[in-house]
């Protein structure tokens, strides 16, 4: 009970420092039973690991099974537009519509693919450093951060520029589904930007699909009128989840990492010194060192033993990512920042038939964005210590005020 007492995720202290209570768990109940929501959590690395690659595990269990038969309760009508958004999208799918839909999302993610999306997104970094420069600093999570990610899925998904505004509250307000216990309140605001947000999709699929383009939804509608069907239903929430996690991921990673550089000036300093040389390990180290998603649920279809401990058909496992990427037993020292850690194997994009599909492009997000600032920034300050956001799910900051 005292171990996982301070496992506190509405608590404003945890959220903004978890790591003493992950080590604690990690120590005394690796793998325990957390009665506020209803949630086994596991907290080491190996195990983290391995289940994230257990088929006895799935995103979800109405491919196999019922509500009623897995005891868990309808979900509320009320919030039908949410779910069927939610529901339809590749982060909750299993196979094999998983498979399908994975495979011709896929295309648009090779390595060739998003290496070629670099000239863009370097100046779209270099357009928002500029814009920071000019003002002789500000909020680098507004004007830096949030704006990148946007820009570069819109692109690729073919939204008007004029229209790019409503993505980032969308978004957010998606998303807050998926805190832990979410209220009445997130739910509704929820429902209201699930229904925007595919009626807004709707439309553009329609006028893509009397004018192709060259962007991600005209290639999907030419892949529904081949053999790999997507229904609209699915082409909609593909391109939610895309933005979603593409974004909420990347500026969180981004803002959380401005962070930790400023609280380790000898990291960053060392970083500033040898730019070329350490910005890929550094990008890796910064992901592990605070991850932005760090928690991932998974349900268990079938009963499992982890560490003894066995847990039943028809729970639920909160994978404890934060954790996993601070684990001892895995990494050397990891409660110290090492912008060259070469031996990383984080799993902040997970791992599994639910690997970040977006990887190669968060990457290449995050190097040109530290990158440019680095560059042209190297007198970037800190201009007072940053509040976190609420959500413990997902993780971020407030704002991060800097002046150059």
């Amino acid at each position: 009970m005292t171990t996982t007492a301070k496992f506190d995720p509405w608590s404003a202290a945890f959220v903004a420092h978890p790591y003493d209570a992950y080590a604690e768990l990690r120590e005394h109940a690796p793998v325990t039973y957390f009665e506020p929501t209803n949630q086994w959590l596991v907290s080491r690395h190996e195990d983290v690991s391995a289940l994230l690659r257990d088929r006895r595990l799935g995103r979800t269990y109405t491919h196999r099974f019922s509500h009623a038969e897995f005891g868990r309760p309808e979900p509320d009508p009320a919030h039908e537009p949410f779910h069927t958004l939610n529901d339809n999208g590749l982060l909750d799918l299993e196979a094999p519509d998983h498979t399908r839909i994975r495979r011709l999302v896929s295309k648009a993610f090779t390595p060739r693919m998003v290496e070629g999306l670099r000239p863009t997104v370097r100046r779209l970094a270099g357009e928002l450093v500029d814009e920071l420069l000019a003002a002789g600093g500000g909020d680098l999570i507004a004007t830096v951060a949030e704006p990148l990610p946007v820009a570069v899925i819109a692109e690729m998904l073919g939204v008007p520029e004029g229209d790019r505004h409503l993505l980032r509250p969308w978004s957010a307000d998606i998303t807050g589904m998926f805190e832990l216990n979410p209220g009445e309140e997130a739910a509704r605001r929820a429902v209201t930007a699930s229904t925007e947000f595919s009626d807004y999709l709707r439309t553009l699929i329609r006028e893509r699909r009397a004018a192709p383009g060259t962007d991600l939804i005209s290639a999907l509608i030419q892949a529904q009128e081949g053999s790999d069907a997507l229904s609209e239903q699915e082409m909609i929430s593909t391109c939610v989840l895309l933005l979603n996690a593409g974004h909420e991921a990347t500026v969180n990673t981004t803002g959380n990492g401005w962070w930790a550089l400023f609280r380790n000036p000898g990291e960053l300093a060392r970083l500033r010194g040898s730019v070329d040389e350490l910005l890929p390990t550094a990008v890796e180290e910064l992901m592990r060192w605070d991850t932005p998603l760090q928690m991932f649920e998974r349900w268990v279809l079938e009963d499992i033993e982890v560490r003894g401990v066995t847990v039943p058909r028809g729970a639920e496992i909160a994978l404890l990512f934060g954790s996993a990427n601070r684990d001892h037993e895995r990494f050397a020292d990891p409660d110290r920042l090492d912008l060259g850690r070469t031996d990383n194997p984080h799993i902040t994009f997970g791992a599994g038939i639910h690997f970040c599909l977006g990887a190669p492009l968060a990457r290449l997000e995050l190097t040109e964005s530290y990158g440019t600032l680095l560059r042209r920034a190297p007198g970037l300050r800190l201009v007072r210590e940053p509040e976190w956001n609420p959500g413990y799910v997902i993780r971020g900051l407030k704002e991060l005020l800097v002046e150059v």
